[in-house]
């Protein structure tokens, strides 16, 4: 396994994140080979990806079969999931404690049916924390206008939160500065900011598929608007909230990085290069997630090169070029939105589906 292309993205300050955390990548040594050999940092699991693990693995089978009648199919999944979870938080704690708290961090998602309920997504924060147990875990909020309150009271609180499903710079904007406003609360109560760590996890490839939609085949736009929009998010919404006055007083205190953080990197277009995501969004200062397609494609055919700089004004460029065409990127990034809540919804109720259809296949211990 030759990892020099993901290493040369580390040289440029961008972290690695595998974006397919379950026990089939623990228990097969995959995520510590990686960590080892691609300088991967950290990790992201969600549903989606518990679900394919559990049904196409026979990993979890002497647990689902050992699991007490009574026992909810929502608390078997808790309890596999919090595992998962421990073990690969463990994996990457040696990045943890080698970057001071600056990587090494693995992602847990909060349930999408309480993503638009403050009260709920702030405790379900809390007991996320405790029940992992592990000081390198990040608690998955979705950027909903509740979950950017959420995620600010956490943060307050010295949780360490993913904020995900984001599409919109304006969102973003939101984001950074609920980041910003929890550590100064928190650092005016007194509070220790260091061992606080969080990104903003940036939905890239959707974009596309929604924009294209609406484009003429053959159009020069076509694959560009998503890229376009997470550069303009990096020059125009991170860049001047993390180099402000109010963030180096925080900085100065011991407070992380908020890093974007560049997810659904996966090219949805067979017709696109399979890294293009990667490829055009390398910047010091932030995070890619992979699946695995994504982790092979690069390590033989990847470029490790600073693009994301150079691009943006050509960025600015192309998104009015887009407006032109007709599109509204603010509705495309709403309906996005509002899309991915339900498809967070779908996957947990799938996974709690495979769980259950295989807790009846799989016989009692």
């Amino acid at each position: 396994m030759n990892g020099s292309r993901w290493r040369g993205l580390a040289v440029l300050g961008q972290s690695v994140w595998y974006d397919n955390v379950a026990r089939p990548a623990l228990r097969s040594g995959l995520l510590a080979r990686i960590v080892e050999e691609d300088h991967v940092t950290g990790g992201t699991s969600n549903p989606s990806i518990f679900a394919q693990a559990v049904q196409s693995s026979d990993l979890y089978d002497e647990e689902i079969g050992s699991a007490p009648p009574q026992e909810s199919t929502e608390s078997l999944f808790q309890r596999l999931a919090i595992a998962d979870i421990q073990e690969a938080c463990d994996v990457v704690r040696p990045v943890w404690e080698r970057t001071e708290g600056q990587d090494g961090y693995i992602s847990i998602e909060e349930e999408a049916s309480i993503a638009f309920d403050v009260e709920a997504a702030v405790a379900r924060g809390h007991e996320l924390r405790d029940l992992v147990d592990r000081p390198n875990v990040m608690i998955k909020v979705p950027g909903t206008e509740a979950g950017v309150e959420a995620f600010r009271r956490l943060t307050r609180d010295g949780i360490s939160v993913n904020v995900t499903l984001l599409f919109a710079r304006t969102r973003y904007e939101a984001v950074a500065e609920a980041y910003i406003a929890g550590l100064e609360e928190r650092h005016r109560a007194g509070g220790d900011l260091s061992p606080i760590a969080s990104v903003a996890s940036f939905f890239v490839s959707r974009i596309d598929g929604a924009v294209d939609a609406q484009l003429p085949a053959g159009s020069p736009l076509r694959g560009r608007a998503a890229l376009a929009n997470a550069q303009l998010a990096y020059a125009e919404v991170f860049l001047p909230a993390f180099t402000s006055e109010r963030w180096r007083a925080l900085a100065a205190a011991g407070a992380n990085l908020q890093r974007p953080l560049w997810a659904s990197t996966a090219v949805k277009d067979p017709a696109y290069p399979k890294t293009l995501y990667v490829d055009e969004l390398i910047a010091a200062g932030t995070v890619t997630t992979v699946p695995d397609e994504t982790l092979e494609e690069f390590r033989e055919h990847g470029i490790a090169a600073p693009a994301l700089h150079a691009a943006v004004p050509g960025a600015r460029a192309l998104l009015e070029e887009v407006a032109a065409a007709g599109v509204d990127l603010d509705a495309v990034t709403a309906e996005l939105e509002a899309d991915g809540v339900k498809r967070f919804g779908q996957a947990y109720e799938d996974m709690i589906t495979a769980i259950a259809r295989k807790r009846e296949r799989v016989p009692a211990a």
